[in-house]
């Protein structure tokens, strides 16, 4: 058996999973799940922070609904819990939506400018289509 055929299999895979892994969609990918992760963070402390001390002032208790339940017998179904966590759902879902559409739009569209003027050939350009359009109407 020869060793040398081994050695270049394992080269082979150790290049293959280097291409793999440092492709650019891999990398991004990577970027994107930490910067993602950095955004929950954000979104989290703007809903613990901001959002659900000014729902306290509605709601006065403290996720009072959470501990509701209901017994059947010896059967206990916490349907609260789950109360819960569609009220916590609406609340982070409108928070990113506050943020990300309204906020960052708002951000965006500050930004934008008008495009530049067409040059002399997309002038041209324009013309000869009206000039088709016209005679192909004709």
């Amino acid at each position: 058996m020869d060793p040398h055929r081994h050695v270049g299999k394992a080269l082979s895979l150790v290049e293959e999973f280097k291409n793999f892994a440092f492709k650019g969609n891999v990398v991004d990918l990577a970027v994107g799940v930490i910067i993602g992760a950095a955004f929950g963070k954000i979104v989290t402390g703007l809903v613990e922070h901001i959002i659900m001390p000014l729902l306290s002032l509605v709601i006065p208790a403290d996720k009072g609904y959470a501990d509701w339940k209901l017994q059947i017998g010896e059967k206990v179904v916490p349907y609260g819990l789950f109360l819960a966590e569609v009220i916590n759902f609406l609340i982070v879902a409108f928070a990113l939506y506050l943020f990300i559409v309204k906020f960052l739009g708002w951000l965006m569209k500050s930004k934008q400018v008008a495009p530049p003027p067409p040059t002399r050939d997309q002038e041209l350009l324009t013309e000869i289509r009206d000039l088709l359009k016209t005679r192909s109407a004709a």
